[in-house]
């Protein structure tokens, strides 16, 4: 009935309406279909063209500094319609903030010193890097782009109109601007440097990412994460089955590509735009930038010192991987003539303490 030269070249739902005009009913629309199914006879007649699956375009890092993201946001200023500008460098396999900057503007120029400070205090080698970013008009500029070119920098861009290929940079505006101390505005340049300046400070050294296995993103850069110690485990008496102990190392990533592996060349921590080894390398405007937080940069770590000698924080394992951690930071960070009387004397210390 279904193939016959009357009903041939109609649909099932149209044969079922005529034949019920006529008195018939001989099977409903879906058992129509079922049949012709069954026969290779559903299908669109016209021709249709076969577009083949396209694999998404993906950076894979197996290291520290083999793939970094950045972009730029916006911080509300202290009136209406004026704006800060945050450019942010993190490193997408620790997610460690390798480098930022506040700036009263967006410009290609500023972008340009950033990046080229940036390469020049974490030592990246030609061939060696990876720089993604979105289509934005300083990401696409000819000033950034001629910078990547002689620093040998492979540069990479999101696809046009995809609004979440730069999803490492996205989530950590997300983690900055949902911070519960985050002001609704920043009373003036100084105070979102401040800010900023205090926030990565916390993020890159306390911060537990969940992307990484709970590691802070500076024990993940600097490889500390493959010796840190589960904390041993505690009597349970209660318990007829007490729960076995962690083993030494646990691998806490969920993700077999981006497993946590020792990384094959072990980098110092670098905030920011804080060492002034790189000025030299780099234009005037961000020689200035790298020596403004100077003496912030050593306050903080002189703060750091202070916890480590404290006698309630001093516990064997924790202790010395917080030490080395802050002596490493801080040969990286100064030169031995850089270095302030208060920084000079709490290294000192420090060092005392270690070799106790």
């Amino acid at each position: 009935m279904l193939n016959s030269e009357r009903f041939c070249d109609q649909a099932p739902a149209q044969i079922w309406a005529t034949l019920l005009d006529e008195g018939h009913y001989l099977a409903s629309v879906s058992t129509m279909y079922r049949i012709l199914r069954s026969r290779h006879q559903v299908r669109e007649r016209r021709q249709q063209s076969r577009h083949p699956a396209h694999l998404k375009p993906e950076l894979v890092a197996t290291g520290a500094n083999q793939v970094w993201s950045w972009d730029i946001t916006k911080l509300a200023g202290p009136h209406k319609w004026n704006w800060f500008h945050l450019y942010v460098i993190i490193d997408v396999w620790s997610r460690f903030a390798v480098g930022w900057l506040v700036a009263p503007r967006e410009s290609d120029r500023l972008a340009h010193d950033l990046i080229a400070a940036t390469i020049q205090v974490e030592g990246i080698d030609r061939e060696q890097l990876t720089l993604h970013a979105d289509r934005g008009s300083s990401m696409t500029s000819r000033t950034v782009a001629q910078l990547l070119a002689d620093l040998g920098v492979t540069r990479s861009h999101s696809r046009p109109h995809v609004s979440n290929d730069n999803p490492y940079s996205e989530s950590q505006f997300k983690t900055l601007k949902n911070t519960p101390r985050f002001p609704e505005r920043f009373a003036s340049l100084a105070h979102a440097r401040a800010f900023v300046d205090e926030f990565f400070e916390h993020y890159n050294h306390h911060h537990r990412h969940s992307g990484i296995g709970y590691h802070t993103p500076a024990s993940v850069h600097l490889g500390h994460h493959t010796t840190i110690r589960a904390p041993p485990s505690r009597a349970r008496p209660r318990l007829r089955n007490p729960t076995p102990p962690l083993p030494s190392a646990p691998d806490r990533t969920r993700r077999p590509r981006h497993r946590l592996d020792q990384p094959t060349r072990t980098k110092s921590v670098s905030i920011g735009l804080t060492c002034s080894d790189a000025a030299n390398a780099v234009t005037p405007h961000a020689a200035e930038l790298l020596s403004a937080s100077r003496a912030s940069r050593a306050h903080r770590l002189v703060e750091r010192c202070n916890e480590v000698l404290s006698p309630d924080t001093r516990e064997p394992g924790e202790m010395r991987l917080r030490t080395e951690a802050i002596l490493r930071e801080i040969d990286a960070s100064f030169s031995v003539e850089q270095l302030t009387p208060e920084l000079r004397s709490a290294r000192e210390r420090v060092v005392e303490l270690l070799g106790e």
